[in-house]
């Protein structure tokens, strides 16, 4: 898996193609970061998490998550001005919203997701460097060398693809395939979605040593363990051992270069058996570039955190698959949010 940040799809992507651009708005723009640091402050200090089991004061609260009353108080309202707690009198509580999302005790819980977020922020306040010398600024969050932050990232891309992978399964018909090659898969959230909707379908999730502790508690809480396998390994530098009838490559090829992803996508394809599919999910640009505002954005949150990683286009996409062997590819007809799409194609079938 690959560093990112992405919205679910219950949160509309702002505008920005607009033409009624004034000095307000572009200020709103400006400063629309204190916002997010109130909410990421909020998920970091448990307050959703305390207030879904009683309503508190802010004295209260403090109290129980070792604040000041003073800034827990300043916090707490601002946090009902974004209405995410609801305030009665001197006592604060979560919205419906925020008790589902934002407490750790919801299964529905997006704060690791959100303290991705939260630790991408330093790095693009330094957006202007990046630029300027081309290089990345932080490491990578997917095997870097602080535990909090790659457990964030790892937690948070299972957040999303827990809300991803019931809208796309289904709409797969992996029919008579059984065998599943997750390829930087992370922890095996796809592999797991794929399984339990073909029940004939065996797994491998293949990824970064870091992730192989993660992914199997993740797949044996699913019952999945006798059905999908975890492969740690390089596949960028390293072979890929098995043969497969289908690829799934979600959210990887973003973090290399036009020259990396010929690798990937090349040692993918050879691992199918003759007719495999092949699937590659990603924030797809316009072929111009200039669109659909997330993966722009994300592109550049590329240029931070890797050394060649980027955004692609619908149309590279499609010729970095031809170009390592995929024949009948399309991009499948979903409406998925944040630009994301999935372009599928097949290996040549056996003469």
């Amino acid at each position: 898996m690959r560093p990112g940040f992405v919205l679910p799809d219950f949160i509309e992507e702002c505008d920005m193609e607009r033409s009624d651009w004034n000095p307000a708005a572009l200020l709103q723009l400006s400063g629309g970061y204190w916002s997010a640091c109130v909410l990421h402050a909020g998920v970091k200090l448990g307050v959703f998490t305390a207030l879904a089991e009683r309503e508190m004061s802010a004295g209260e609260l403090a109290g129980q998550i070792g604040a000041d009353v003073r800034g827990a108080t300043m916090l707490l309202n601002a946090l009902a001005a974004l209405d995410l707690l609801e305030k009665n009198g001197d006592s604060y509580r979560p919205t419906t919203f925020a008790a589902a999302y934002l407490s750790r005790t919801s299964p529905q819980y997006l704060g690791h997701i959100i303290m991705h977020h939260h630790h991408l922020m330093s790095g693009w306040a330094h957006l202007d460097e990046a630029v300027t010398s081309g290089g990345a600024l932080r490491e990578r969050m997917s095997g870097g060398s602080d535990a909090t932050v790659r457990e964030s990232f790892l937690l948070g891309m299972f957040n999303l693809a827990m809300l991803m992978a019931p809208k796309i399964v289904p709409a797969i018909d992996l029919a008579g395939r059984r065998r599943l090659l997750d390829l930087g898969g992370g922890p095996g959230t796809y592999a797991i979605h794929f399984c339990r909707h073909n029940p004939e379908l065996s797994a491998v999730v293949y990824d970064l040593p870091t992730t192989r502790e993660f992914a199997e508690k993740t797949i044996g809480s699913f019952g999945l363990g006798s059905r999908i396998a975890f492969n740690d390994g390089d596949f960028l530098h390293k072979g890929i051992e098995g043969r497969f009838d289908v690829a799934w490559l979600s959210h990887i090829l973003h973090g290399e270069g036009p020259e990396g992803c010929a690798v990937i996508l090349k040692k993918a394809m050879d691992a199918l058996e003759p007719g495999g599919m092949i699937m590659v999910q990603e924030f797809i640009l316009d072929d111009s570039l200039d669109g659909p505002l997330f993966p722009a954005l994300f592109s550049l949150n590329m240029l931070l955190g890797t050394s060649t990683g980027q955004a692609y286009s619908q149309g590279d996409l499609l010729g970095m698959l031809a170009a390592a062997g995929a024949c009948n590819l399309r991009r499948l007809p979903l409406e998925l949010p944040n630009g994301s799409g999935i372009i599928v194609g097949n290996a040549p079938a056996a003469s």
